[in-house]
């Protein structure tokens, strides 16, 4: 009977150390930085890297856009000042003149059989 035990304790260590060996080689897979979790990973991180710096890059270029827009709008409400005072200034003067044909702005030459005349 203890031979039995003895074999079928043989027979669970061998069992035992199979599955061990087994899975340290599917660990050592696993972990591998080129095909395994361990390259998703390390890819994963580079990319992130990559997502930081191009988010810093992104967040300088708008505070530039920004402190630009601000100039921008403050020189676009400077001038709409300037111009609500023009146009009040332009209800302050007196209605137009209404010019006759006589005093066309055009030169006219006459003729001059009427120039000798005079």
């Amino acid at each position: 009977m203890t031979m039995i035990a003895d074999i079928l304790l043989i027979a669970g260590a061998f069992g035992a150390g199979l599955y061990c060996l087994v899975l340290s080689r599917r660990l050592r897979r696993f972990t591998d930085l080129e095909k395994g979790v361990g390259g998703a990973v390390a890819v994963l991180s580079a990319q992130v890297d990559d997502l930081t710096k191009t988010l810093a890059g992104a967040q300088a270029t708008a505070k530039m856009s920004v402190s630009t827009l601000d100039d921008v709008s403050a020189r676009a409400e400077a001038a709409g000042t300037r111009l609500e005072l023009l146009v009040a200034s332009m209800h302050d003067l007196p209605d137009p003149i209404v010019s006759t044909a006589d005093d066309s702005p055009f030169f006219v030459h006459r003729s001059a059989g009427r120039q000798g005349a005079q």
